[in-house]
């Protein structure tokens, strides 16, 4: 039987159409994978941020590490989100030590290491204090951090921006 010039064609492109599947949505899946995996190990480390606390501007380039941070703004001194003191009740205290920040501070250093690389990490501190405090206060603070064992005293700034 002769075939007309249209069925030749149909069998052609028949011929040449590719069996292959391919399933998106297995590779979507991977993908969407693959980018989670990249944001959460892109090595970005963050503070808390508090818009009680304006930083001071720095050029500092260092990047923050995860480390117990101290938070003092106008009003109160916080450790790691929890409310310790307020500033009036220690701003005029004779001593340098304050004993409820010191408190806090011992009971975070206690806390056990789960690994020995971490261990330098605990004794790290990050104070966070607005610009507007007066330096008394940051000293007592500071003077509160060494007496409880933080020998790491890092302070949270701003970074400026690029002038280039």
């Amino acid at each position: 039987m002769k075939q007309t010039p249209l069925q030749k064609r149909a069998a052609r492109g028949n011929r040449n159409r590719s069996a292959i599947d391919l399933n998106l949505v297995a590779l979507i899946d991977i993908f969407t994978i693959l980018i989670f995996f990249l944001l959460n190990n892109s090595g970005v480390e963050t503070l808390p941020t508090s818009k009680s606390v304006k930083l001071p501007m720095s050029t500092a380039q260092k990047a923050p590490v995860a480390t117990v941070v101290v938070l003092i703004n106008q009003n109160e001194i916080v450790v790691e989100g929890r409310r310790i003191v307020a500033v009036a009740d220690v701003i005029d205290q004779e001593a340098d030590l304050i004993a409820a920040l010191k408190e806090e501070l011992d009971i975070q250093a206690g806390r056990q290491t789960i690994r020995a690389e971490t261990a330098a990490k605990n004794k790290a501190i990050t104070i966070m204090g607005d610009r507007e405090i007066p330096y008394r206060l940051l000293r007592k603070v500071m003077v509160t951090c060494a007496r409880a064992n933080f020998t790491d005293i890092s302070f949270a700034v701003q970074m400026k921006a690029d002038e280039s």
